[in-house]
This record gives C-alpha cells, structure tokens and sequence, in this order.
C-alpha cells in the first residue's frame, strides 16, 4: 500500500498512490493510515485522486480510519472522482465525510489555523 504524506498548516495530507482501495488492500490501508495519522494534527486529509475503484471492504476501511481518529482528529476527503464517487454517493458517505475538491483546496488559506 503506498502512500504519500505531507503536513501542511493544521492537516496533514495523506495521498493514495494505487489505483485500487479494495478487499486485496484494506487490512493494510488501514493499518498503515493508523501508523501515519497517530501523531497527526486535528485534521488528516485523504487525497483520493489517483484512486479509480472503491469496494465496500475499501469504504468499511475509511469509516474504520474515521472512527480511530475521533473525536480528536477527523478525516476528511479530496480528489474523489469517478467510481469512487459514485459509491460515496450511493452509500450517502458524501453526507458523513467532508470531501473536498483537491488536497490543495483541502489545505488552502481558508483552513489555515
């Protein structure tokens, strides 16, 4: 499972680099967000841009990861597209997450502390 991690202002980025957030990755995924977000500022930002499917083993690993960070941090989405959209839509997990446009909108001046 790769991923990529910045802190930027008070969120720290975390970028999916696979194409894939499924039943073959979502132990680790999961795992490994616990490992980067344990020590990480209030809010930890997903960018899902390069990820093209999402299955119901990679959503119950973003609601795991959510609930492990509350409720003193929260997560938060960015770059979903696609496929993946539309099974947070479907799911109405649009309506749990704050999902952004970009990682950079995410971290703008806006949301600066």
């Amino acid at each position: 499972m790769r991923l990529q991690t910045s802190d930027v202002g008070n969120a720290r980025v975390v970028a999916v680099k696979e194409p894939r957030l499924d039943a073959a990755v979502a132990i680790a995924f999961k795992d490994r967000m616990r490992e980067l977000a344990e020590d990480s500022p209030e809010r930890v930002i997903l960018d899902l841009a390069a990820v093209e499917f999402l299955d119901s083993s990679g959503l119950g690993a973003l609601v795991s990861v959510m609930k492990f960070l509350a409720p003193a941090r929260r997560l938060e989405l960015a770059g979903v597209h696609g496929a993946v959209a539309k099974v947070l839509r479907l799911t109405r997990m649009d309506r749990v997450f704050t999902i952004h446009g970009n990682a950079d909108s995410a971290t703008g001046p806006q949301h600066a502390s």
